[in-house]
């Protein structure tokens, strides 16, 4: 007899399954999440994760690809309501950061090197990682940065503190504060 129930009865189990797992990746890492725990939180069956994805790598790469494309969205969506270039690489810069601080977990599962491989990404996360490097490149070209050693220089600024934010060693306010002072400094406009 199937435990399911009416979790996702006039739905999509994907999408069930999924938003399940995001609620999970809130309050743990993703390495921490089984596809049992996603049905549970799902309402459905321990075995209807296994009709959306083949294994609990497959649920860790939908996590980091769902995750991705909120990242994304975020640092396009600040960056682009910008009045100025700097104001752009400024406001995506501190959109990349509250991200990891916000989403701790996703952060993580977005670069965790066993799902996403560096270099090799799935079909699905290469395009959203090409796009996320174009917007964060495109915002520190905009703003006079624009050889790939500035780019990666400001991707690497954001990341590192965002990361240290998001692990506490930084409130939120001075991760933010210490991009702007270096983007100020950085800028060919101040």
């Amino acid at each position: 007899m199937s435990s399911s129930r009416d979790g996702y009865h006039h739905g999509s189990l994907a999408r069930a399954l999924e938003d399940a797992a995001m609620q999970l990746l809130d309050t743990r890492p993703a390495h921490e999440i089984s596809l049992r725990e996603v049905a549970r939180a799902a309402n459905v069956s321990h075995n209807a994760p296994y009709h959306h994805f083949t294994d609990r790598r497959g649920l860790l790469k939908a996590l980091a690809e769902r995750s991705m494309r909120e990242l994304l969205a975020r640092v396009r969506t600040a960056a682009e309501s910008a009045p100025t270039p700097a104001a752009a690489l400024r406001a995506g810069g501190a959109a990349y950061i509250d991200f990891a601080v916000e989403h701790p977990h996703a952060f993580d599962a977005v670069y965790d090197p066993t799902v996403c491989i560096p270099g090799a990404p799935t079909e699905t996360m290469a395009p959203l990682v090409d796009a996320l490097e174009t917007a964060l490149f495109a915002a520190a070209a905009g703003a006079g940065l624009s050889t790939e050693a500035d780019a990666n220089a400001v991707w690497g600024l954001v990341h590192g503190l965002g990361t240290l934010s998001a692990a506490g060693h930084l409130t939120p306010e001075q991760a933010r504060a210490s991009c702007a002072a270096a983007f100020n400094r950085l800028l060919p406009e101040g």
